[in-house]
C-alpha cells in the first residue's frame, strides 16, 4: 500500500493507493496555521488513521508547497512560512518510523499524470500550475527530475519573454525580482492586468465566465493571458520538448486555453510544427496527493 499526504496551505490530505493505483481511502483535515510541530502532529493522525482503518502499514510520500535544500535538508523555497527551515523529512521519519520521501508539490502533480493520467505513456511530461502561483514538475521515463539546486521545473521565476503586450515596469515578484513569469500568468495577476486596463475588480473564474458570455474587455484579457502563456510555454518546449504539458491549478479549468494555446506557442518554438498535447489533468485535483503516493512507484 501507498500513502500520499498533500501538505497545502488551508487543508492536509491523505490518500492510499493499492499497487495498481486504485484508490482505498482519502481523508483530509484543515493545516494548523503557523504551527510546524501541529502540523507533525496532523500528519501523523492521518497516517495512523489510515492504516489503522485499512489494516496495514504503507509507504509514505509527502508533497509540499516548497524544496528540501539539498546542502542542509531543510526546507527552502516554501510559502508556508512555518516549513521554512525545518527538517520535515527527518522529523517526519523519527515521528512515523519509516522512510519518508518528499518532493514539492508541482513534482508530484507532474508525477501523477505522468504514470496513470494524461502523460500516461509519455516520455516527458510537464505539469504545469497556473494557480495563486506559477511552478512546475518535469517527469521523464515515469522519474521526477530533481536538478543539481532541487529547482528543476521552476520555470515561474524566469523572466517572460518579451513582447508587445507588457507595461513598464515589469510586475513586481515574491521572490524579489520583477517580472517573474509568475508576476505575469497567475490568478491574482490575471486580475491585476484586467483591473490595470479596465479598472475592474474581478477574479480570474469572473473573467473566463465573463468572455465566455461574449464580454469583449474580458475576452482581450484572456487573449493577453494566452500571448503571454504562450510565448513562456514556449520557452519550456524549446529546452524539453515534451510530448505532454499538463495543466493544473485554477486557471487549468479555463476550457479555452486548451484550445487556444497551441497556435500560440508555434510562433515561438523552434519547429515547424507543433506536435506537444497541452490537456487538462485526469486527476484533476487529486493529483498532487496521487503523485505524493506515486514517489514510491
Amino acid at each position: 500500500m501507498r500513502l500520499g499526504i498533500d501538505l497545502g496551505g488551508s487543508k492536509i490530505e491523505i490518500i492510499a493507493l493499492d499497487e495498481a493505483g486504485r484508490e482505498l481511502l482519502r481523508r483530509r483535515m484543515p493545516t494548523p496555521q503557523g504551527d510546524y510541530a501541529a502540523t507533525l502532529r496532523a500528519i501523523s493522525a492521518l497516517v495512523d488513521g489510515a492504516e489503522s482503518e485499512l489494516g496495514q502499514r504503507g509507504t509514505l510520500g509527502v508533497g509540499i508547497p516548497g524544496a528540501e535544500s539539498l546542502a542542509s535538508g531543510r526546507i527552502k523555497n516554501a510559502n508556508s512560512n512555518c516549513l521554512l527551515g525545518q527538517a520535515l523529512r527527518q522529523d517526519l521519519q523519527a515521528l512515523l518510523r519509516r522512510d519518508v520521501r518528499l518532493a514539492n508539490d508541482a513534482n508530484c502533480f507532474a508525477l501523477s499524470e505522468a504514470v496513470d493520467g494524461s502523460g500516461r505513456g509519455a516520455e516527458i511530461v510537464c505539469g504545469i500550475i497556473l494557480g495563486t502561483g506559477v511552478g512546475g514538475g518535469i517527469v521523464v521515463n515515469g522519474r521526477v527530475l530533481t536538478g543539481a539546486n532541487a529547482i528543476a521545473g521552476e520555470w515561474g521565476h524566469n523572466p517572460l519573454p518579451p513582447g508587445a503586450t507588457e507595461s513598464t515596469p515589469a510586475p513586481a515578484c515574491y521572490c524579489g525580482r520583477r517580472g517573474c513569469i509568475e508576476a505575469w500568468l497567475s490568478g491574482p495577476a490575471l486580475s491585476r492586468d484586467h483591473f490595470a486596463v479596465t479598472g475592474q475588480t474581478l477574479s480570474a473564474p469572473d473573467i473566463a465566465a465573463r468572455a465566455a458570455a461574449g464580454e469583449a474587455t474580458c475576452d482581450d484579457t484572456l487573449q493577453r493571458y494566452e500571448a503571454r502563456l504562450g510565448r513562456a510555454l514556449a520557452g519550456l518546449i524549446n529546452i524539453l520538448d515534451p510530448q505532454v504539458i499538463v495543466l493544473g491549478g485554477g486557471l487549468s479549468n479555463i476550457e479555452r486555453l486548451y484550445r487556444n494555446l497551441p497556435a500560440r506557442c508555434l510562433p515561438h518554438v523552434f519547429s515547424d510544427a507543433f506536435y506537444t498535447r497541452i490537456l487538462p489533468p485526469h486527476h484533476g485535483d487529486s493529483s498532487g496527493v496521487r503523485g505524493a503516493a506515486w514517489l514510491w512507484n
